[in-house]
């Protein structure tokens, strides 16, 4: 599933191509994928693209009126969830479309943005906005995960997000109630990084400390490296991403530490694959 970096890549993607064009049309193929809005899709017509937005692992685009005098007033809200396979690419008039292309938006430049996803765990959502409407309220009920964002938060609040938490620590950081983008990946590489098992459990606050400067280095290095390409991701152009080269311990389980030399692990906590080297990372 992408996670924080690789939406991330998608979004500063669209950030360079979408705001002030005019979507011509969207076409949404399957309601299904929609958690809500899907009827309203036909009055996007002749709006345009404002800002492009990420939250946690949710793109957010706002679409805005036109006026003569330039740029008008914000009118929708729409919420794109790439779920576990995915994609949301610029694709050139006249490029075949892959199969399972599930919406797609008609730009004024005759390009097309296309939302592809064969196992359809992908979610999109569209609401009104009017002079009124909270943005904040507006992304809850789009089905925006609460959580605080990992690149942003401070120690203080990132130490009360995990005291006296008895989860493991694997399973705290995958709580997008508590921090919004983290997944496998970047719980894995972070943990590795700061020394601290998956199973761990009551981490102090100096260690939670060098928890949250890995985790933050990791991300950022990440999205550098236009996130990892493990199985569908690519970004906005069809690029994939290159941090997989730089993975410590997701995927390579039985091989090496390249820290330490030990066998890498790989253990299952609350239905979850996690992995980790018992050297390196300890419980205490």
């Amino acid at each position: 599933m992408p996670e924080l970096p690789e939406v991330e890549t998608v979004a500063r993607g669209l950030r360079r191509m979408l705001p002030g064009t005019r979507l011509v049309r969207a076409e949404l193929r399957r309601r299904d994928i929609a958690r809500i809005g899907a009827a309203d899709w036909p009055r996007l017509e002749g709006l345009e693209w404002g800002a492009v937005e990420r939250a946690g692992k949710y793109l957010l685009f706002t679409l805005r009126r036109r006026t003569p005098r330039g740029q008008g007033r914000p009118a929708w809200r729409l919420m794109i969830h790439l779920g576990m396979t995915g994609q949301l690419r610029i694709s050139q008039a006249g490029e075949a479309e892959p199969a399972h292309t599930h919406a797609i938006f008609y730009l004024e430049n005759g390009n097309q943005l296309r939302f592809q996803d064969p196992r359809r765990f992908g979610r999109l959502g569209l609401l009104p906005l009017d002079e009124e409407t909270d943005i904040a309220e507006a992304d809850a009920r789009l089905g925006v995960a609460p959580g605080r964002e990992p690149l942003e938060i401070g120690e203080a609040e990132f130490i009360e997000l995990f005291r006296g938490s008895q989860a493991p620590i694997k399973s705290a950081l995958l709580d997008q109630k508590r921090l919004r983008g983290v997944g496998n990946i970047y719980a894995d590489e972070s943990l590795h990084r700061a020394g601290i098992a998956p199973r761990a459990r009551g981490i102090s606050r100096p260690r939670l400390l060098r928890l949250r400067r890995e985790l933050r280095a990791v991300l950022r290095a990440a999205i550098r490296a236009g996130g990892s390409s493990v199985s569908d991701y690519v970004n906005s152009e069809g690029e994939r991403g290159w941090f997989q080269m730089q993975h410590r311990v997701y995927g390579r389980e039985g091989q090496p530490c390249r820290q330490c030399g030990a066998k890498l692990r790989r253990v299952e906590i609350s239905g979850r694959s996690a992995h980790y080297c018992p050297q390196c990372q300890r419980l205490g």
